[in-house]
């Protein structure tokens, strides 16, 4: 299967020659070619969204409105293809995707309410005769580079809301996953969308090189790892353009003596293993704290031993494989550097093989016991099914744990205690905090963000 771009409305094919094999990763075989796209055709994309921008920024909100309600309404119809095309090329599990996308809907459905939040404000007699009012207007061409672990929720949390806004988007999908983005691209535009107000770009470094220079491009968003973060802040601000960039993560979960044991190892469960740890939010560190290490360890080591590992085709697996051969390599490298570093592997995943899937990138849960904070595998993103319990005699030092550490995504605290819930909540330095909740990921009408 060879993929294509999405420009003013249509399929274009490649113009320079240069493809990227995409994966099936419970194979391992080549499932098709996507094209990147060089300066040029990200300039036509760009050049697609500048001459759709006045006409529809000019358009009523509530007819920009009437197009996300449809919107809405065809994913929902479509929901199963939907699912399955990023199952097939991410590995996740169909439950999980479809989990996914829904998060992504409610963002669609929250930008069908938008003509009430781009109400301007008024204040008479602000001076003697003199009144005074704002208005809110578009910024203009957005841009949007999203992560290969998301192919449909990201998106949606960044295009739609620009869009209802009468801006105009070019998406930047990530090359690993590219059918779920150009599907949703097709959805928009049957749901009544203009040509030209939403174009998808596929590339690498060459394509987002090309968003972030070009003087046409007022804003960016991007989801990735910190280091490209850094990067296309650093890029697009100097360019001259409003930044948004999210990096990575190392999200713990404090585990109090009182927890309730068997709803935190729940949590853990799905927080450390979903989407086989391939989550911006995924709890990678459980800080036990005193007494609640040993049982927790009892509890966590058979749940993680007894994970069904399979392809998104097998009903009953609750982890898929990894994304690519790469990031199944990096994160055994990284559980090799724990051991040798002094961690202990409760449970080891690493020999993980899957009778007819040979060739697949499938891993099992690893589980380690007394980490340090010095050892790679608790500094390290990894970014895979693998959860690291460190052990903390207080709650002070598990609170200095999470304070100090360089990413500040998401946090919890698993707890009956509500004076030290209300104090973790206000002194954790972290964008959004749960308690007795594993992944703090609010709804569409509160804010998405980390610290750090």
């Amino acid at each position: 299967m060879t993929f294509h771009h999405f420009i003013d409305g249509q399929a274009v094919s490649a113009a320079n020659g240069r493809f990227g094999d995409v994966y099936n990763p419970a194979t391992g075989e080549i499932a098709g070619q996507v094209p990147f796209a060089g300066p040029e055709q990200v300039g036509q994309a760009v050049a697609a969204a500048e001459a759709a921008l006045p006409k529809w920024a000019a358009t009523p909100p509530i007819q920009r409105a009437r197009v996300m309600f449809r919107f809405k309404a065809l994913i929902e119809a479509h929901m199963d293809e939907l699912a399955e095309t990023v199952s097939a090329e991410h590995g996740k599990t169909l439950e999980d995707a479809r989990g996914s996308i829904t998060r992504g809907v409610e963002v669609v459905e929250f930008a069908c309410g938008i003509p009430h939040l781009l109400k301007g404000e008024f204040t008479e007699a602000v001076g003697t005769g003199v009144d005074s009012y704002s208005m809110r207007q578009p910024v203009g061409v957005c841009a949007g580079i999203t992560p290969f672990n998301f192919p449909a929720m990201v998106p949606m949390w960044m295009f739609p809301i620009a869009i209802a806004c009468g801006n105009t988007f070019v998406l930047k999908p990530s090359e690993r996953d590219p059918s779920c983005p150009l599907r949703l691209a097709r959805l928009l535009q049957e749901a009544g969308c203009p040509d030209g107000v939403l174009n998808v770009v596929n590339g690498d470094k060459e394509a987002v090189d090309a968003l972030l220079t070009d003087p046409r491009v007022a804003a960016v968003s991007f989801v990735g790892s910190t280091p490209i973060a850094e990067y296309v802040y650093a890029t697009a601000s100097a360019h001259g353009k409003r930044a948004q960039a999210l990096g990575g993560a190392k999200n713990h979960m404090v585990v109090m003596p009182d927890a309730d044991l068997d709803q935190a190892t729940d949590a853990l469960m799905g927080a450390a293993y979903g989407s086989a740890g391939e989550r911006c939010m995924a709890v990678s560190v459980a800080v036990a704290v005193g007494d609640a290490a040993e049982p927790l360890i009892k509890k966590l080591a058979p749940r993680v031993q007894g994970l069904k590992i399979g392809p998104y085709t097998d009903s009953a697996a609750e982890m898929g494989p990894l994304v690519t051969r790469q990031a199944l390599d990096r994160v055994k490298a990284l559980v090799d550097s724990g051991v040798e570093q002094g961690a202990e592997l409760i449970v080891d995943g690493r020999g993980e093989t899957l009778q007819g899937y040979e060739n697949g990138y499938f891993m099992g849960g690893c589980l380690f016991d007394k980490v340090e904070p010095e050892m790679e595998i608790y500094k390290q993103e990894i970014f895979g099914p693998v959860l690291s319990v460190v052990r903390a005699a207080d709650y002070d030092s598990a609170l200095d744990l999470v304070v100090k550490n360089p990413y500040g995504n998401g946090t919890a605290i698993f707890t009956r205690d509500g004076d030290a819930a209300r104090d973790f909540a206000s002194r954790a330095n972290i964008g959004m905090v749960g308690v007795n909740v594993p992944i703090p990921v609010p709804v569409a009408y509160h804010s998405f963000g980390g610290w750090k």
